[in-house]
């Protein structure tokens, strides 16, 4: 539906409340006419000529009003009710009534009564008459505005702030010190451009912040305003698409052009991706509306006319399915990746949101960063935050280390469940933890764990948690055999202590990850027999304009050759896992025992009771 057929709708509305008005107006003026005519005619026949002849002469009236303009003889009795006169229709000429008035010589006035109930009358028809007009007016105007309303659907809806007051900084940015850094360079652009300029560099025209959910991508744009002091321009992806064909790219004509009434400024796009999808992809052609709304930004970015002083700042998190126009140099001219931050990162995001929390001066804000790898900085913030919740709702005064370990729990393995009581299920579910435990940390090169807990989190009935002592950017061969034998530890422990028969289903998320981990061994990392060669490539979004599906880069007789890698791989894995778990039994037990009665072994003391039974059994030498 176009703007046009929008507006002859409208004033095809106006015009049927116009003439609505005007039949209202008519059927009211009818109705009260009536009204009066009728209640003057049940008046006049209560009392009749006659009548008033003969109570003349019965001399029971006292006084009489005639009314010349109307012919009506208000007649007042003497037995009746003075406020309430009798009502008599007369001739045009009354000699005899006249004569007889005179000769019982009753009161007798002359007077025009009827005008002021017709100025009455006049009055509420002319009052009403007003606020039917001014009820039209009203909505001739709201009529008027919507169709101004569908005209402005091309207008901006991007947020305006002249002095950029965002009250956010570069120090008040943590973790991402890389990013910075390149970002810092716009804002030297922006604040003094000549010293670029002079020299013959291009101010750029565009900076794509790429990264995870969570990792600071919006507020490193609101940063780069506060530091800058220059007009800031802010926007969602989503806001430049309508239903109406067309609109987006008004939109982009009118903001591009109030950024050129403001230059030097910065024009913030969030979650860009909504409108900067590749074109032509999906099932039927694509979407007409994004399409023509990322050609016109295309084409304002860097096009035939330029965009001076003007810089555009966009956020995404999923940059493989943008448009490659929109990455060439001369649009986007930098991409800066904004990933999940290391342990530095990690402990300088912490003491930003720690600032204005109150903690316990024992509490470790490096331990904590140790113990939360692959934590965002929103991840981060909600930590803290959950901790200072539970310390409010346990009506302390400061966050201690208990509350900051609960909350890790929780954001990692959800909400706190109901303690299993001591059963057969709940020694099982000891025994499978235990067997994570005992066979990372026995097998060389697996992470040293944090904890065991049967406090069911989540779906999970019991956890066992294991952190890396260092980040780690690359994952060696042993690392990678040590994690699928440490997965494989709870299937194994309940198959050596319980049995083939009572293995249960517990295992089924391990198992996912352990065919998951050495598929990529066998097809990606070349760790297999198979030689160096990568026979699958990474999945590719469904319909984007690439193949709608990830193809097999091998023939049959190779596929079955990775299934019996793998098959042989997991197999090794779990061998070496049921081992440990038999040359370890008496330990197990001992772990089980201990970990039924306190539900929780934290790191530390699990990895000593380990040592000290590995010690006692080591053989004595006597000289």
């Amino acid at each position: 539906m176009s703007i046009f057929k929008l507006e002859r709708r409208q004033k095809s509305k106006r015009n049927k409340i116009v003439n609505l008005i005007a039949s209202s107006l008519v059927l009211m003026q009818t109705f009260m006419v009536g009204s009066s005519a009728f209640a003057q005619q049940n008046k006049t026949q209560q009392f009749s000529y006659s009548d008033l002849l003969r109570s003349i002469e019965t001399g029971e009236v006292q006084r009489i009003v005639i009314d010349p303009t109307t012919n009506i003889a208000s007649v007042y009795l003497k037995n009746g009710d003075q406020k309430s006169p009798e009502r008599v229709d007369l001739f045009n000429q009354n000699p005899e009534l006249i004569a007889k008035i005179r000769e019982k010589g009753i009161d007798f006035v002359v007077e025009s009564g009827s005008a002021s109930s017709t100025q009455v009358i006049n009055t509420i028809q002319v009052a009403i008459l007003f606020m039917l007009i001014v009820g039209l007016f009203l909505l001739i105007k709201r009529s008027a505005s919507s169709a101004a309303g569908a005209m402005n659907f091309g207008k901006s809806r991007a947020r305006f702030q002249m002095e950029s007051a965002t009250g956010i900084e570069f120090k008040d940015v943590a973790g991402i010190e890389e990013a910075k850094e390149e970002l810092q360079e716009v804002v030297t652009f922006l604040k003094s451009p000549d010293k670029f300029t002079a020299i013959g560099a291009r101010i750029p025209r565009g900076v794509l912040l790429i990264g995870p959910p969570g990792t600071g991508k919006t507020l490193l744009a609101k940063a780069i305003a506060g530091e800058a002091q220059v007009p800031f321009f802010s926007i969602s992806g989503s806001e430049f698409v309508e239903m109406f064909v067309g609109v987006g790219a008004s939109r982009v004509r009118d903001l591009f052009r109030k950024a050129k009434e403001n230059a030097p400024c910065l024009i913030f796009i969030d979650e860009i991706d909504a409108v900067g999808r590749q074109r032509g992809s999906g099932i039927g052609g694509g979407n007409d509306e994004r399409e023509q709304t990322l050609n016109q930004l295309l084409t304002e970015m860097d096009g035939f006319e330029g965009n001076t002083g003007i810089i555009v700042i966009a956020a995404t998190n999923r940059p493989d399915v943008l448009d490659s126009a929109l990455l060439r140099p001369g649009r986007f001219d930098r991409q800066v990746m904004v990933d999940y931050p290391d342990l530095e990162g990690r402990l300088a995001i912490l003491e930003v949101h720690a600032a204005n929390k109150k903690i316990d001066p024992e509490v470790s804000l490096k331990t904590i960063s140790q113990r939360t790898p692959g934590f965002s900085g929103a991840d981060l913030a909600n930590l803290l935050n959950e901790a200072a919740i539970l310390t409010a709702r346990r009506r302390k005064e400061a966050i201690t280390m208990e509350e900051i370990d609960l909350a890790i729990d929780r954001v990692i393995a959800g909400m706190e469940g109901t303690p299993l009581v001591d059963s057969k299920s709940k020694r099982l579910i000891a025994y499978h933890e235990i067997g994570h435990a005992i066979v990372g940390t026995l097998t060389k090169g697996h992470d040293p764990v944090e904890k065991v807990t049967l406090v069911p989190r989540g779906q999970a009935k019991g956890l066992t948690w294991f952190t890396p002592e260092e980040d780690q950017g690359l994952v060696s061969k042993t690392q990678l055999f040590a994690r699928v034998t440490g997965l494989l530890g709870g299937r194994a422990a309940e198959d050596v202590i319980f049995g083939n028969d009572e293995v249960t289903t517990g295992a089924g998320n391990d198992i996912e990850k352990v065919t998951y981990l050495t598929r990529q061994m066998v097809t990606k990392f070349g760790m297999s027999d198979l030689g160096l060669f990568a026979l699958e490539e990474n999945d590719q979004p469904v319909f984007l304009g690439n193949d709608p599906m990830s193809r097999s880069e091998y023939s049959q007789e190779i596929a079955a050759k990775i299934d019996s890698q793998i098959r042989f791989m997991v197999t090794q894995c779990y061998e070496n896992a049921k081992a440990i778990i038999r040359e370890n039994r008496p330990l197990i037990d001992s772990l089980v025992d201990l970990l039924i009665e306190k539900e929780t072994i934290d790191g530390d003391a699990f990895r000593k009771i380990v040592n000290d039974y590995q010690e006692a059994k080591k053989p004595v030498l006597v000289k």
